[in-house]
């Protein structure tokens, strides 16, 4: 008894010596602007490549203006980015989980900043597709890491509508590579660039990448009793990513030597993450972690959220494409309309959040708001697609569809974020976001492809986006499904 009163009597640097040193001693607020930013330049880096591809298009040059199928070819190079992106979902989660999320954080923004910088001084299709799909092996790690940071360090009363203010950098980020890569174009073609003007937006977003990852390496040093290192995670996910994307360039060549049609090579996208899943989920299996990670519950909602990918990219990467040819408009009128939907986001991520964590703390569960959000965006993206069978939409009109559709896709996210991290215990939720993110991915890899080759065989944008509404509608059927742990209750 008595060396027990002597221990709790102990003050001073040896008490604080004997206490664990804390990840994150900031304000969780500002924690949720230095990771909105993150979102913000991450989403401005790949969201470049389609207004990029639709320049190239119009203006028949690059290494895509003189395809036989350059939409195709467009949505196949979105797709090798997203193959990729979607290879180091669970690897960075994991890695998150052994050496720190916030190291993986400023490894994922140095990373992507350097490759959007390759991406720009690309001479050649392989060189660009090389670059791209570095670049999505980096981003892939932000996600899973991101989404553990805001859950750790949030009151739980408030955890939701942090998940949607930090998203919301999504919004902003896809607003911002929509609206301004066109007029970067533009400033580099001023600049004498000719061409190559293409390239200017990748270089100005390389360098803000590069410019945030600074900045947020000095605001997790400054408040963090553990130091930051990067070289361990850094060369461990380096030697994650160079097989991984040997064998993604590498099926991007044998299509190219052997004469491969796109939609073939696309196929080989999907065995690529067929492979990769099932090597996870045996690892899993032979774990304690199993249970946590693979239970009926989490699988519903790895399986829902593909839609959620698959929406996401398909709007993303060919919204500015679609209204440009279905209303016959200019590339800057159809980059503002695209942007309604974006920037919906703005709105919807937070908002989402909002209404969730109300429904919590009066001791209601969130799948309700799921299951709607899921089925509004369905009806709205029908009403699109059946818009786009007129001769010559208003461009008013596609983009009101566009901004309320958006609302209600965005607001879905953070619900099923928070949604899917009260499945599981902390220890385990970087694991949980990065499978989940895995299996979700597999949605943005065929989206672009898949409604590239669709375009090119009917002549419209419409079949595209009548599938992308009847994969949303399946997901609004597993979210019905799940068995929703609700945090008051658990």
């Amino acid at each position: 008894m008595k060396d027990a009163a002597a221990a709790a009597e102990v003050t001073g640097p040896d008490a604080r010596r004997s206490e664990p040193r804390p990840v994150f001693s900031g304000q969780h607020t500002h924690l949720w602007g230095f990771l909105l930013v993150g979102w913000l330049i991450s989403y401005a880096d790949r969201t470049v490549t389609g207004p990029v591809v639709s320049w190239m298009i119009e203006n028949k040059a690059g290494f895509i203006g003189d395809a036989a199928h350059p939409a195709t070819l467009g949505g196949l190079i979105g797709s090798m980015f997203f193959t990729g992106y979607m290879l180091t979902q669970y690897a960075g989660g994991r890695l998150g989980d052994r050496y720190g999320h916030r190291e993986m954080l400023v490894v994922s923004l140095l990373w992507a900043g350097l490759m959007t910088l390759a991406s720009g001084l690309a001479g050649g299709l392989v060189a660009f597709v090389v670059a791209r799909v570095l670049t999505g092996l980096g981003e892939g790690v932000f996600y899973s890491n991101d989404r553990v940071l805001v859950i750790a360090h949030t009151p739980p009363v408030r955890r939701t509508v942090g998940l949607g203010v930090v998203l919301s950098g999504l919004s902003i980020g896809l607003t911002v590579g929509v609206l301004a890569t066109p007029h970067l174009i533009d400033w580099g073609g001023s600049l004498g660039m000719g061409s190559r003007a293409w390239s200017m937006p990748l270089y100005v977003f390389g360098v803000a990448s590069l410019l945030v990852a600074g900045a947020t390496w000095v605001f997790f040093r400054g408040r963090g009793d553990r130091p930051l290192r990067l070289g361990r995670p850094t060369l461990r996910l380096v030697g994650y990513s160079v097989p991984a994307a040997v064998a993604i360039v590498a099926l991007f060549l044998s299509a190219d030597t052997f004469g491969w049609p796109d939609w073939l090579t696309a196929a080989g996208s999907g065995v690529l993450f067929a492979g990769m899943v099932t090597v996870v989920v045996r690892g899993i299996m032979r774990t304690s972690r199993s249970e946590a990670l693979l239970n009926r519950n989490v699988w519903l909602v790895y399986l829902s959220f593909i839609a959620v990918m698959w929406n996401l990219w398909f709007f993303s990467f060919w919204s500015v494409q679609i209204v440009k040819e279905s209303a016959h408009s200019s590339l800057g009128a159809a980059a503002l309309t695209a942007a309604f939907n974006a920037g919906a986001g703005i709105i919807g991520f937070p908002v989402g959040g909002w209404i969730a964590d109300r429904r919590v703390r009066a001791g209601k569960g969130r799948k309700p708001l799921a299951v709607t959000c899921a089925a509004v965006h369905t009806v709205l993206a029908v009403a699109f697609g059946i818009s786009l069978l007129d001769g010559k939409p208003s461009l008013l009109l596609l983009g009101l569809i566009l901004f309320f559709s958006g609302l209600f896709f965005n607001a879905l996210q953070p619900i099923v974020h928070s949604l899917l991290g009260d499945l599981a215990d902390p220890e385990h939720r970087g694991s949980l976001f990065g499978l989940f993110n895995l299996v979700a991915e597999i949605g943005a890899v065929a989206s672009p492809v898949v409604s590239g080759v669709l375009r090119d065989a009917t002549g419209s944008w419409a079949p595209g986006v009548f599938t992308a509404a009847g994969v949303m509608a399946m997901s609004v059927v597993l979210y019905a499904l799940v068995d929703e742990r609700i945090p008051s209750a658990a």
